[in-house]
């Protein structure tokens, strides 16, 4: 499904950030950051790798071309050396993640185990509401104490609180910014119905990475996995979600698989290039296309944008 643009009233709910336990429709919208020159520009970070699947470290401006609806745009400003990565750590721990939320701090743990001291992470839980247990800190390298006695409760609005994050970790300018959802994929209780998922990427320019905490029997990596996991969201909207934000959705059923996933997130982010388009002057949705000069390359990157939504590369 391609990304749309959603109407207004969504968009303001969505990106409105619930801290606290403040209910959603409460909330002021924030400002949206500009860039302090006149012209607006379209962030993308693109990973990029050959066909061996190894990451392309030495790359130029020169070596991508960007579409912008089908149409080639220059590129305005591009950047592959960056101090650090910012990672918000969003865990879901509503009812249906018992059972699995001790394997979604250990996955964390994994992500701040990578760290470095120039890194920064946030921690995020979510049911119904989005709440903030730590905010973006440096040196951050295991989970809070009040982690430890979370006990899964209530309802789930995942794509909510997906959306909502994005738009703190929007903000953290010039690093290398994540997403990373710890999460069984379940969605009952979210503003934005499900068919709409893809949607709330024209409205991230982070990548959202989901871990999806699963049993064996519902990996589809696994031999013992049932043929009703091709219908489970972390194989559909998901999936579709974490895509077109430059992400990816893991399915972790081992301590190996959430070890694996850790690593390969963060080694994504430290391989980013960043990218810089003028906005389109035309409102509404954009698709964007990244793509290397040398055909033999695989890019990964956002999908597209809507105009007038975009955020800077750095303040």
């Amino acid at each position: 499904m391609v990304p749309r643009a959603l109407p207004a009233a969504v968009i303001a709910l969505l990106l409105t950030p619930s801290l606290g336990g403040d209910k959603l429709a409460a909330q002021t919208v924030p400002p949206v950051a500009t860039f302090k020159s006149s012209v607006d520009l379209v962030r993308v970070a693109a990973i990029v790798r050959d066909g061996k699947g190894r990451f392309v470290q030495d790359l130029t401006a020169q070596d991508f071309e960007v579409l912008d609806d089908g149409r080639p745009r220059p590129i305005a400003d591009f950047q592959r050396e960056l101090p650090g990565v910012s990672v918000a750590l969003l865990f879901d721990v509503s009812g249906s993640m018992e059972g699995h939320l001790n394997d979604a701090r250990e996955a964390a743990d994994r992500v701040l185990g990578t760290f470095e001291p120039r890194d920064e992470a946030a921690v995020f839980t979510f049911d119904t509401r989005l709440n903030e247990v730590v905010p973006f800190t440096r040196r951050l390298l295991v989970l809070p104490d009040a982690m430890k006695t979370i006990v899964p409760f209530g309802e789930t609005s995942l794509h909510d609180a997906i959306a909502q994050t994005a738009s703190r970790a929007g903000r953290r300018e010039g690093l290398r910014r994540a997403i990373v959802v710890f999460t069984d994929g379940v969605d009952n209780a979210s503003h934005l119905k499900p068919s709409d998922a893809s949607g709330i990427a024209s409205q991230v320019d982070v990548p959202v990475y989901i871990v999806g905490l699963v049993h064996a029997i519902d990996n589809p990596d696994e031999m013992t996995s049932a043929k009703s996991v091709q219908r489970s969201a972390l194989t559909g909207s998901l999936s579709n979600l974490a895509g077109w934000t430059g992400g990816h959705v893991f399915l972790a059923s081992t301590a190996s698989q959430r070890s694996l996933a850790a690593k390969q997130i963060i080694d994504e982010l430290r391989h980013q290039y960043l990218i810089a388009i003028e906005a389109s002057g035309a409102p509404g949705w954009h698709p964007l296309q990244v793509r290397a000069r040398n055909k033999d390359l695989i890019v990964r990157a956002r999908s597209g944008y809507i105009a007038g939504q975009s955020r800077p590369m750095s303040e």
